[in-house]
């Protein structure tokens, strides 16, 4: 195993610990909604966010429970993101990681509110970090909150939604994709980062960069992937996008255009984190997973 995977595995299975300490327990009243928060957020998932808020860390010496604050805040949106994607209203799926969408295996309206709660419950525990200046606090809630907003997540999904069965450009596809996926992405990067100082500007530029490169790279793969791999595979309904009828890379660009579009993202990533030297080595590492992964 390498040290790559002997990181990742440490802070996978960190977070699922701090996850699962930010939650109210299972048979706190009301206990069938906290069991299904429990449900939704713990057991499963690549922790994607969470490596890039501990990776960017690393590159300042960030705060060890600032970390764990920014880390468990922004799996709680991505996780709430999923729970709401999933319901008949949107994407209506009965599968996410291995196992029935929180609708099936409780019912709508619980999953509706575990959404909300989800929601709640991570500027909760970002707001809550004592460790750095109060000032930077609020500039880190105000950073999640734009992520995931209208103007983020919550936004592309919107669009999205207004673009099953219309031709889109590619343009207007990565725009689309910068928000739903890409917004959180940079948010957990720049989250990371900020656990360890203010940021200069020509610091902030850099990390920006290489956020974007991996939210288009991760969009991307997740297309490839929905093409090519199977349901026991990726964990979800394989095939859904084209059974929906969704633009999507490979639909716009075709399958091998896609793949090497995936690949000269990962190498912009590699080439934005520079400046950082060593320090960047498992932001690096994170943009290699992201493009070369296989579920």
């Amino acid at each position: 195993m390498s040290a790559f995977d002997d990181w990742m595995k440490t802070v996978q299975a960190g977070s699922e610990n701090d996850l699962s300490g930010y939650l109210p327990a299972a048979d706190v009243i009301p206990a069938k909604l906290h069991a299904a928060m429990r449900y939704a957020l713990l057991g499963g998932g690549k922790r994607v966010r969470p490596l890039l808020v501990y990776a960017a860390g690393a590159l300042f010496g960030a705060d060890a429970s600032t970390l764990s604050r920014a880390a468990a805040a922004v799996e709680m949106i991505h996780a709430y993101s999923l729970v709401h994607d999933d319901m008949p209203c949107m994407d209506d799926d009965e599968l996410r990681r291995g196992k029935p969408t929180v609708h099936i295996a409780y019912d709508d309206a619980t999953a509706l509110l575990v959404g909300d709660a989800l929601q709640s419950q991570a500027f909760m525990v970002l707001s809550a970090a004592d460790q750095i200046p109060p000032a930077r606090v609020l500039a880190m809630v105000r950073l999640l909150g734009e992520a995931s907003g209208s103007a983020g997540m919550c936004g592309g999904q919107a669009i999205d939604l207004d673009s099953v069965g219309i031709s889109l450009t590619l343009e207007q596809l990565e725009r689309m994709h910068q928000l739903k996926t890409g917004a959180l992405l940079r948010a957990s990067v720049v989250l990371g980062a900020l656990a360890g100082k203010d940021l200069s500007d020509e610091e902030l530029s850099a990390l920006n960069v290489y956020a974007r490169a991996i939210g288009l790279a991760f969009q991307v793969v997740d297309d490839v992937l929905d093409a090519t791999a199977d349901s026991a595979t990726l964990g979800k309904t394989a095939g859904k996008d084209a059974a929906d009828n969704k633009p999507t890379y490979v639909s716009i660009l075709g399958l091998a255009p896609s793949r090497a579009l995936a690949e000269k993202l990962r190498l912009d990533a590699h080439a934005a984190l520079a400046p950082f030297g060593e320090k960047a080595l498992r932001l690096r590492e994170l943009a290699d997973l992201i493009v070369q992964r296989k579920a």
